[in-house]
């Protein structure tokens, strides 16, 4: 298993199977890290000799070390493609993964923010100049149209439709989606626009629509610390990262009585059994308005 392989892999991940630089990065170092257990462990190995025993020692390293089951699942996938590509490409008979048992995961609720908080974190920003209208709009875009942190780094002018009010964004996958919005976030996009002209007149600045104080793409890191710091001006929640406010959209969508494929569309997911997770937050909000409605709810 050389470092060779690993490389044609990751060019595989990235040319064929359209995976985003992030998940490529991700699974190039499960692959040097499983390489480097082998070596230690059992020295230079063939590939095509690698067993289910091989793998599952691995996992047990990992468990020993304190890794959580989500990420040994994670890292079983990993090694569940790659075999499965070494397969394609004849370097391999089967594929060893078929025989791993993945660890149980404990089923953990999105994380949102209740909706009184959220009209209270827009109500904290007061919007007077670029960079403060910039911080907001960046907030209200991910809250109020469910789109990842990638996919509003990613956006240009041209995406956004004022005329028809919708934004189109690439997803995992490179899969486009048109997201919809309203009129009062066009306004805001417009005064972002205004501002935006103003601020970097006669300034050349990076073809994004979206983009820092010196004129350069946002990153993720400005975008997770910019939402930390003003969610944490109106809640004690540790929940306070970007992606917080978009399972605060689908969440309060399903609140709202939204149709689950709807979301799904919506939030980009490859299947229903993503957006499902989401039904269970308003089943919660169901009960709480059972206890408090029914006559006899709080009875036994």
């Amino acid at each position: 298993m050389n470092e060779t392989l690993i490389e044609q892999f990751a060019a595989y991940l990235s040319h064929e199977k359209r995976y985003s630089p992030r998940t490529v990065q991700a699974y190039t170092a499960d692959l040097f890290q499983f390489r480097d257990f082998l070596i230690t462990q059992y020295g230079e190995l063939q590939i095509a000799k690698l067993t289910h025993l091989h793998l599952r020692s691995w996992m047990v390293q990992l468990h020993n070390d304190g890794v959580s089951p989500r990420t040994i699942n994670r890292k079983i996938s990993c090694l569940r493609s790659f075999f499965n590509y070494l397969k394609r490409e004849r370097r391999v008979k089967r594929n060893p993964c078929l025989k791993l048992i993945a660890p149980k995961v404990s089923k953990k609720l999105p994380a949102f923010i209740q909706e009184n908080v959220i009209q209270a974190l827009f109500d904290v920003i007061l919007p007077d100049d670029f960079e403060e209208v910039r911080n907001r709009l960046v907030l209200e875009v991910l809250y109020m149209t469910g789109m990842r942190r990638s996919e509003l780094i990613q956006l240009r002018d041209r995406d956004i439709d004022l005329q028809k009010l919708q934004i189109k964004v690439l997803g995992k996958g490179n899969k486009e989606r048109l997201l919809p919005f309203g009129e009062k976030l066009k306004k805001k996009l417009l005064r972002y626009l205004e501002l935006r002209k103003c601020y970097f007149e006669g300034t050349r600045i990076d073809d994004f629509f979206f983009v820092t104080n010196k004129g350069v793409q946002l990153y993720p890191k400005w975008v997770y610390n910019t939402a930390v710091r003003y969610i944490s001006s109106v809640t004690t929640s540790n929940n306070k990262s970007p992606h917080t406010l978009r399972h605060s959209f689908a969440t309060h969508l399903m609140n709202g009585g939204a149709d689950l494929n709807a979301v799904k569309e919506l939030l980009g997911h490859a299947n229903l059994a993503a957006t499902q997770v989401y039904t269970h937050n308003s089943i919660e909000k169901l009960k709480e308005i059972y206890r408090f409605a029914h006559p006899k709810a709080a009875l036994k």
